[in-house]
């Protein structure tokens, strides 16, 4: 059997070799396309779609299946104003408005605002491309309010399956395009100037390949495998932004990682636990500790629905006091919601799974790691500050979530940023502004490794909720100890070197930022410091590849 992409490649059109000019190669293999995209959740199905309409060769890029990673875990909906269907008062500069308010003053009004606006056009393009959201009173579309919302304005599908009918309809609609499964990026090929001129990747038996191509789009995801427990799936390993700081790429606001308030606990759990979607919250449930205690009682004017930094806090606080003996959960009391398993299937079934019934007991839920608020630096037209290079989606960040992501604003970000993004590459394709694939080559690198069981323990420990400078130095400390240095010869490698790399330079932000905001909370400094700290931190790798800091002063521009 040929090494290489033909194995692993889905041709459900146009064979792969005409698109791509596949060509094999001793020991390993290459292919050339106009645009690479790395990712097959909402960002990158988006922009690989946009691109393909615009007429670019295009090839996508995924280290599982495409219908895989976080997007199809998304349950919540997502947040957009759409005209005629809307509360009394509700508008795009009111979600703006909340946005701003959710990101404790680290947003960039302009990126907020050129996303939000365009997200009734691109849940329009979502809709007429198959996408199906429930339908309301009225022939209206269903909405429901979540965490830091003023209004109801997020639109949902399957109840609390959301990202699934996304990524659905994203898929149905790729058929022809070019795909590579179970490939996981390895490094950018670079040019003698530093521009990206393709990327370096592994097939699944670990098999070299080199994808050539002007253009490489990074939709990657998040880092949710930095900790013991999280939303994420098990491919959410910071493979995007390490790949980018290798490459040269600023990143920002690093040290910024949500918690989501309510994932279903059960003891000892380790990896992906299953979501309770906020929206459960905003149908009337409510917290309350081990003795029964309302938790986010004068806590928030929202109560219940303040921002996720809040409530993930509140709850933290609470289990450390032990009320009722419990320290490690608090629970969710959703059994005065009426027709509780039609609206949240979803999470009925994984409640079921543990012998939990919502309709006659509270739910028990603990905070665990959700979404990166930063990422590497990029434009809302996805542009890095390395030529060539793109990034959508979570691995970006735009300036939209700040120190603390709106709830579903994350699918609304994936489908415009993703469209935006392809529209970018076109334009500078057209424009002569990317550098020849063929001059660039993929560096040789011996890059640090720590091991994975010991990173997430103490990434757990030391560097989620609750952070302080003790903590963040044993954290560094036990890191630099653990490591140990190679190649990146295997799909494990590549996760293992990346979550290395992102953890390294988390740690490094989290310690220098002395203050809380957001969902960066240090228990040593526990007040928010505007005139020190309202300003983002920008992140690089030195020559010897090592994070370094530096301060992006947004000059008045965040609120």
């Amino acid at each position: 059997m040929t090494p290489g992409p033909g194995r692993a490649a889905r041709e459900a059109g146009e064979p792969v070799a005409q698109v791509c000019d596949f060509r094999s190669k001793t020991g390993s293999w290459e292919a050339r396309a106009d645009l690479v995209v790395v990712g097959s959740g909402v960002a990158g199905l988006t922009a690989a779609l946009r691109a393909r309409e615009l007429g670019l060769r295009v090839l996508l890029v995924t280290k599982a299946a495409i219908e895989d990673g976080n997007t199809r875990w998304a349950q919540g909906g997502v947040a957009v104003v759409l005209d005629g269907e809307r509360d009394d008062g509700d508008s795009v500069a009111r979600h703006v408005e909340d946005t701003l308010a959710a990101g404790a003053g680290l947003c960039e009004p302009d990126a907020v605002r050129t996303i939000l606006h365009a997200g009734p056009a691109a849940v329009s393009w979502l809709r007429s491309r198959g996408a199906r959201f429930d339908p309301g009173a009225g022939g209206l579309l269903a909405r429901t309010r979540e965490g830091g919302h003023s209004a109801f304005r997020v639109i949902h599908a399957g109840g609390d399956a959301t990202g699934a009918e996304v990524q659905r309809s994203l898929v149905a609609q790729s058929a022809g395009l070019p795909v590579l499964e179970r490939h996981i990026a390895v490094d950018a090929l670079l040019t003698p100037r530093g521009e990206v001129g393709g990327v370096a990747v592994l097939d699944p038996d670990g098999v070299p390949g080199r994808l050539r191509a002007p253009a490489v789009l990074l939709a990657t995801g998040g880092l949710g495998q930095l900790y013991q427990a999280t939303s994420n799936p098990e491919i959410a390993t910071g493979d995007g932004l390490a790949l980018a700081l290798r490459a040269g790429a600023p990143a920002a606001d690093l040290e910024f990682v949500q918690f989501h308030p309510t994932v279903l606990y059960t003891p000892g759990a380790r990896g992906r636990c299953p979501l309770v979607t906020e929206a459960v919250r905003g149908e009337g449930a409510v917290l309350v500790d081990g003795a029964g205690a309302p938790v986010m009682h004068g806590v928030h004017p929202l109560g219940d629905l303040a921002p996720r930094d809040v409530v993930s806090a509140a709850i933290t606080r609470r289990m450390a006091a032990a009320p009722g003996g419990i320290e490690d959960h608090v629970f969710l009391d959703a059994t005065g919601i009426s027709g509780f398993d039609r609206r949240f299937p979803t999470v009925q079934a994984a409640c079921r799974a543990i012998g939990v019934d919502p309709a006659r007991e509270p739910i028990p839920v603990t905070p665990a790691a959700h979404f990166a608020c930063g990422g590497v630096l990029a434009g809302t037209d996805g542009r890095t500050g390395v030529r060539g290079l793109y990034a959508a989606g979570e691995v970006a960040r735009t300036g939209l979530h700040g120190a603390n992501r709106l709830a579903s604003n994350s699918l609304l970000e994936g489908l415009v940023a993703g469209t935006a993004a392809a529209e970018a590459v076109a334009a500078d394709l057209a424009a002569g502004l990317l550098a020849d694939p063929r001059q660039a080559a993929e560096p040789e690198r011996v890059v640090p490794v720590a091991e994975r069981d010991a990173l997430q323990r103490v990434m757990s420990r030391y560097a989620a909720l609750g952070r302080d400078a003790d903590g963040l130095a044993v954290a560094g400390s036990v890191l630099d100890l653990r490591l140990t240095h190679g190649p990146m010869r295997t799909h494990r490698e590549v996760e293992d070197a990346a979550l290395t790399l992102v953890a390294h330079a988390l740690v490094a932000a989290a310690a220098r930022r002395t203050e809380s905001r957001g969902c960066h909370l240090r228990s040593d400094f526990p007040g928010r410091d505007d005139e020190s700290w309202r300003r983002s931190q920008f992140i690089r790798l030195s020559p010897s590849g090592q994070p370094v800091l530096a301060d992006a002063v947004l000059d008045g521009r965040a609120a």
